[in-house]
């Protein structure tokens, strides 16, 4: 049997402000997302700080699990929760890096993300209908991800 394709559709490119870390316990984070901005052919528009955050564990290898929520105000004005769960790893040496704020090119470690959105807005109506993918990377100035549907 042929396996079937898997194919998918660049829709946007998503960059996220975030504040200081609440350091929970040893292996959670709580890193609140203060602003940001979506801008891509399917979708222009800013993310909403206030109730965003990433709820991020951190294992003791330096490998990182995201559990992020927040909302999108689109350019129409529709509004689009968007919640998405990933994993950011790599070496000790480039984690280590990246956990300084330093510059590290995003060939040297793995940041994947699968998102899920919802809105009630007609315009928006189709993102309640796919599954998407994010390829990460970690620039010192916060998250960026680049966002596709897979079709």
């Amino acid at each position: 049997m042929t396996p079937l394709p898997l194919n998918t559709e660049y829709l946007f490119t998503m960059d996220l402000s975030v504040g200081a870390p609440q350091m929970v316990s040893a292996g959670l984070r709580v890193v609140p997302v203060i602003g940001g901005t979506v801008s891509g052919p399917a979708l222009q528009g800013e993310v909403l700080g206030a109730a965003s955050a990433d709820w991020l564990r951190v294992e003791p290898d330096g490998t990182a699990h995201m559990d992020v929520r927040f909302t999108i105000q689109a350019a129409s004005g529709s509004l689009v929760y968007v919640s998405y769960s990933g994993i950011r790893t790599g070496a000790p040496a480039v984690l280590e890096r990246l956990g300084k704020g330093e510059a590290v090119p995003p060939g040297e470690y793995y940041f994947r993300v699968a998102l899920r959105f919802e809105t009630g807005a007609a315009d928006l109506a189709w993102m309640n209908r796919i599954l998407a993918v994010g390829v990460g990377q970690r620039p010192p100035k916060g998250p960026r991800y680049d966002v596709y549907a897979i079709r």
